[in-house]
């Protein structure tokens, strides 16, 4: 029992060694092993029957035969066995393996023979395998220029190939869309004949920025297949073989020929609303001449017409009756109010014309001299003041004081029916690029919906009867701000209060 199980181990064993090993690398020489004895054979056979030079053709073929089908191991293995059974079988003395010195060369002929055959059957082989190669190469790159293109026909964007003479070889479905030729059409073609190309630089500077950066982009205008013109945004990437040399050119197209036409019709329309601003600014000027011109000449005959009738007034008074007082009394009136009037047109006008003086000025110490102008007119009043921290801004002093005297008057003018009056004053944030100050007071306030009429020039939201002014306080206050890259604006309701804000721009460099 121990024995026959020993047996079957050693079996096994030595079964599992042999299969252990490749299949696929023994049969070239069982390949070599039966076709030198199939060729052994027929010589042997055409031995019998009396031919006797056929023995080294049918060696040479079994050794050609394992050389082309198993390689250089098998032609090897054939050799050896085809010059050992040439020896035995066909060499005096037969059926030995001994070799006399007069068959030496039939040997070294038979293995030149041998040799030239393997080398030959090696070279065919590694020529089939590179052939292969390449076949199997150009197979998995057609599937990916498959893929690629059909990638590209997905697009709506124009993309076509062509090579360094411009003819194309590839055209996906955007540029049939776009140009209106089919693939069919279009490859074959000349891509700058086809398209009717119009360049921005001569195409000798584009070829050269081409190859010597391997892209270029630009606008071209192209021609359509029904002969209208497009505008594109082309963009062109060179393509080089692994020695560096270029074989073909990526042409993507955008159609930019309406964003073309707005741009220039925007370019068109700066170009008149230059000239018109140009005008306007022209008129503003000769409108705030006139207005300082016409402002100035008033004064003479204003100052004639209100001290005559003072004097008439002093000369008269006896002899008038309260009618006729209360006549001279509404002309002098008048006179001041027109007096008034003409001197804000005049500081009006000013402010558009003057030259600012810009410097770092502290908007707190600018309230305090404004406060200290406004109280003087309302001593006998009850106002509570709440004024906060304030900062510094940059422009014109005098300009910015005025500012501030016209919005806190305004505020002390419209509380006077309040008492005690409460104005507050107090630093704003709105705007990152902006700074400036609020002032809040518990007046007679305004409709919102008239908001827009307050900056303007002699307008008025109450009766002159019940509040003096001329009505360009607020707009002397808005032109103030605009000179400073800054705005001016109110919130309130009527019978609540208002608060007015006016602001600077943060800049130094600010043009004022």
């Amino acid at each position: 029992m121990d024995e026959a199980s020993t047996a079957a181990r050693r079996r096994m064993a030595w079964s599992a060694s042999f299969s252990g090993k490749p299949v696929a690398a023994l049969w070239p020489y069982a390949l070599a092993v039966l076709s030198v004895s199939f060729g052994l054979g027929i010589a042997l056979l055409f031995q019998r029957l009396g031919f006797r030079a056929g023995q080294v053709p049918l060696l040479l073929f079994a050794v050609a035969t394992s050389s082309w089908y198993g390689g250089t191991g098998a032609a090897a293995l054939a050799f050896l066995l085809s010059c050992l059974a040439f020896d035995y079988f066909f060499t005096e003395p037969l059926y030995s393996l001994y070799i006399v010195p007069a068959d030496i060369p039939y040997f070294i002929v038979f293995a030149l023979f041998a040799a030239l055959i393997t080398w030959f059957s090696a070279v065919r082989r590694r020529v089939e395998r590179d052939l292969r190669q390449a076949r199997e190469h150009l197979e998995i790159e057609v599937v990916q220029r498959t893929r690629q293109a059909s990638l590209l026909n997905l697009t709506h964007d124009t993309i076509f190939v062509r090579d360094m003479d411009d003819v194309i070889t590839y055209w996906n479905r955007g540029a049939e869309e776009l140009y209106g030729w089919t693939q069919e059409q279009a490859t074959g073609k000349d891509a700058h004949e086809l398209l009717h190309s119009v360049f921005s630089t001569p195409i000798e500077q584009i070829r050269q920025e081409l190859l010597r950066t391997g892209r270029w982009e630009g606008a071209l205008h192209n021609a359509r297949a029904d002969g209208t013109t497009v505008m594109v945004a082309s963009r062109w990437s060179l393509q080089r073989d692994e020695r560096g040399r270029p074989t073909a050119i990526l042409e993507t197209n955008n159609d930019i020929t309406e964003r073309e036409r707005r741009a220039e019709e925007i370019r068109s329309l700066n170009v008149e609303l230059g000239k018109r601003t140009a005008q306007l600014e022209a008129s503003n000027k000769e409108l705030e001449a006139f207005a300082y011109s016409v402002s100035h000449d008033l004064r003479a005959p204003l100052r004639h017409m209100a001290g005559f009738s003072e004097l008439l007034q002093k000369n008269i008074a006896s002899q008038l009756d309260e009618k006729s007082r209360r006549y001279i009394s509404t002309i002098l009136e008048a006179s001041r109010r027109m007096g008034a009037l003409i001197d804000d047109l005049l500081s009006f006008s000013r402010i558009g014309r003057a030259e600012a003086r810009k410097s770092m000025v502290s908007l707190g110490q600018l309230v305090e001299e404004a406060l200290a102008e406004v109280r003087r007119d309302a001593a006998d009043r009850e106002i509570i003041w709440k004024i906060g921290e304030l900062p510094s801004a940059y422009g014109d002093r005098s300009m910015l004081r005025l500012a501030l005297v016209n919005l806190i008057s305004n505020a002390v003018k419209f509380t006077r029916t309040r008492s005690p009056a409460t104005i507050e004053i107090g630093p704003i944030d709105h705007d990152p690029d902006q700074l400036g100050l609020f002032i809040r007071d518990n007046g007679v306030g305004f409709d919102m919906k008239y908001r827009n009429k307050l900056f303007g020039v002699f307008q008025r939201l109450h009766a002159a009867e019940a509040f003096e002014g001329t009505g360009i306080g607020l707009a002397t206050v808005l032109r103030i701000a605009h000179r400073h890259g800054g705005r001016a604006w109110a919130e309130g309701a009527l019978g609540e209060g208002a608060t007015f804000y006016f602001s600077v721009s943060k800049t130094s460099e600010y043009k004022i």
